[in-house]
C-alpha cells in the first residue's frame, strides 16, 4: 500500500465510513469534524457510508456538512437537499417489517448462544437490519465469538457483515456499494464509469473490503493495518494517523491537490 502523499487525482466525491474512520473511541473529535467542513467548503461532495441506523442518518444528513448518507449497510440513502429530506429505500416497508420478524428470531438465538454480546444500543433507530454489539458497549469478544455471531445470521439465510464494533445482519440483495451506485446515479447523474474516476473511498475495517476493491482511489486510515491479514483486498493508500486523525491527514492532502 502507498502513502496518501501519492494520491494525485482530485476526487469529486469523498465516500467515508464513520466508526473508527471519522471517530476515535466512539467520539467525533474537532479535527475530523473540521476536516468535513474544510472539504465541503472547498467544493468536495461528502457522503458517509455506514452501518449506523436510520435515526442517526436522518440527523447526519440534515446537520452535518455532507451531501447525503448511505445507512444500515446499503438499506437506504438519505439526502437533505433544497430544504427537503429525500429518502430512498431498497425494500418497501412491508418487506422490511417481515424481515424484522425474522431478525428477532435470529436475535434470540445469538443472545442465547454467544454469551457477552448484546443488541446494539442504537437498534431502536434501525429500520432494516439487526446490529449485535461485540465491543462498543460490552467487553470485547474473541474473534471466534464474533465469527459465531456471523455464522448464526448466515445459517438463517441473512447477509452478515463484521464492522469494527458490530455484526450487522439483514435480508436483502443489497450492500453499501449497490446503494452508493444508486444514490450517485439518481441524485447526481453519475455513471458507473464516472463513478470510478470521480470517487475516493476511505474506511478502516473488513466490512469496507468490497469498496476498497472497487474504487481505484481507496484509502484506509492506519487502524486498517490490524485487519489486513483478514482481507483479500486492501486499500490502495493508507494514512499514518488512526481514525479521525487519519481522516484529517487525508483532508489536508486533498485540499492541497
Amino acid at each position: 500500500m502507498k502513502n496518501i502523499s501519492q494520491i494525485t487525482q482530485r476526487p469529486q466525491f469523498i465516500l467515508t465510513d464513520i466508526d473508527d474512520t471519522l471517530t476515535d473511541e466512539g467520539k467525533l473529535k474537532p479535527n475530523a469534524y473540521q476536516a468535513l467542513w474544510d472539504l465541503k467548503n472547498a467544493g468536495f461532495k461528502i457522503i458517509p457510508i455506514t452501518g449506523r441506523p436510520a435515526g442517526w442518518c436522518e440527523m447526519i444528513a440534515r446537520f452535518w456538512p455532507v451531501d447525503g448518507i448511505v445507512g444500515e449497510n446499503g438499506a437506504f440513502y438519505f439526502r437533505y437537499h433544497q430544504n427537503k429530506m429525500h429518502r430512498y429505500f431498497e425494500l418497501p416497508e412491508s418487506v422490511r417489517l417481515e424481515n424484522q420478524k425474522k431478525l428477532k428470531v435470529i436475535e434470540a438465538e445469538i443472545l442465547n448462544q454467544v454469551p457477552g454480546c448484546a443488541v446494539a444500543s442504537d437498534q431502536f433507530s434501525r429500520l432494516a437490519d439487526l446490529a449485535i454489539d461485540f465491543c462498543e458497549d460490552v467487553p470485547a469478544l474473541s474473534k471466534d465469538q464474533v465469527q459465531k455471531i456471523k455464522s448464526i445470521f448466515e445459517k438463517h439465510g441473512a447477509v452478515a457483515k463484521i464492522s469494527s464494533i458490530h455484526v450487522n445482519g439483514w435480508f436483502g440483495n443489497y450492500d453499501k456499494l449497490s446503494m452508493i451506485k444508486k444514490m450517485l446515479h439518481q441524485e447526481f447523474q453519475v455513471s458507473d464509469n464516472d463513478l470510478l474516476k470521480s470517487c475516493l473511498f476511505v474506511g478502516d475495517s473488513p466490512n469496507d473490503e468490497p469498496l476498497f476493491s472497487y474504487f481505484p482511489q481507496s484509502v484506509g486510515v492506519a487502524n486498517v493495518n490490524q485487519f489486513l491479514h483478514q482481507m483479500h483486498f486492501h486499500p490502495q493508500f493508507t494514512t499514518t494517523g488512526h481514525g479521525g486523525d487519519g481522516f484529517s491527514e487525508l483532508s489536508q492532502h486533498l485540499l492541497n491537490l
